[in-house]
């Protein structure tokens, strides 16, 4: 961590505190490509840019908004994460894990993971919902490397990132609500290129049911906070030599988020309702 992060955390923790009072959220759900739709659902909603908060920078990828948005969502207190930070776009592992930070300092007990993947596993196809069961970090960048920062544990036990528990919640809300849900392992990669056909093959035989280029960070941030997680992933597309030679695109990843909103919207204000 460099000089200028000291106390980094406290200070975009203040700031959003003080934008968002009297809120106090108890779960924060970070919204992947094309996902920022949930946060208009969010009732009450505050929003606060992140031009306002020290430390977060705002994002140059279509489909993330560049804001947080406090309010509640099925009567649960709930701060939202519309845009988050990818390595690629230049950021380090400590930046894209900032706003976890932020989110543990706030209260936050339970963190949702969202992000748009490719499909590895055969049968995975475009709009296929995927819960995380657990992840490759195959970014080699680690948010926790360097001085220990104030509220993280040194050495945090990685064996269940994806919460247990709240899988079964996720299966169960998704069964009430007849939403098809798969589950996977999920690998995260440093990106922006997407991957060529032997490295998804390496991949399938690594154990990779889908793979993106975020949420790997946040999530182990969270574990070293001692926050719960639960993810899902949107399969947007099949991933390189698995669609008979379709190219692959953002907009793709797009136009499919868009498609199966209402299904993931749904499946989050389920889970969230029973936390």
């Amino acid at each position: 961590m460099s000089e200028r992060d000291a106390g980094l955390v406290q200070r975009a923790t203040d700031a959003v505190a003080k934008a968002i009072a009297p809120r106090k959220p108890r779960v924060a759900v970070v919204l992947g490509s094309g996902l920022g739709f949930l946060a208009d659902q969010i009732e009450g909603a505050v929003r606060v840019p992140y031009a306002k908060i020290p430390g977060f920078p705002l994002p140059t990828v279509a489909g993330h908004a560049g804001e947080l948005v406090a309010g509640t969502l099925e009567g649960v207190p709930i701060v939202a994460q519309s845009g988050r930070f990818h390595l690629y776009e230049g950021h380090d592992a400590w930046t894209a894990a900032l706003p976890v930070r932020v989110f543990a300092a706030l209260g936050v007990k339970t963190l949702v993971v969202t992000n748009a993947a490719g499909g590895i596993r055969r049968t995975f196809r475009p709009g296929t919902l995927m819960l995380i069961a657990d992840h490759l970090n195959l970014m080699f960048r680690n948010p926790l490397a360097g001085p220990v920062e104030p509220g993280d544990e040194r050495f945090p036990d990685m064996s269940d990132p994806y919460d247990t528990e709240l899988r079964v919640l996720a299966r169960r809300v998704a069964s009430e609500r007849k939403i098809a849900l798969d589950e996977g392992v999920y690998c995260g990669l440093l990106g922006p290129s997407y991957e060529t056909k032997a490295e998804i093959e390496m991949l399938k035989r690594f154990g990779a049911d889908a793979v993106g280029m975020s949420t790997v960070p946040e999530v182990v941030a969270a574990r070293a906070r001692g926050m719960k997680v639960v993810g899902i992933s949107t399969i947007t597309n099949v991933a390189a030599g698995l669609g008979g030679g379709q190219a692959l695109a953002h907009k793709e990843v797009l136009e499919t988020a868009e498609r199966v909103k209402h299904q993931l919207g749904d499946l989050i204000r389920g889970i969230v309702a029973k936390l």
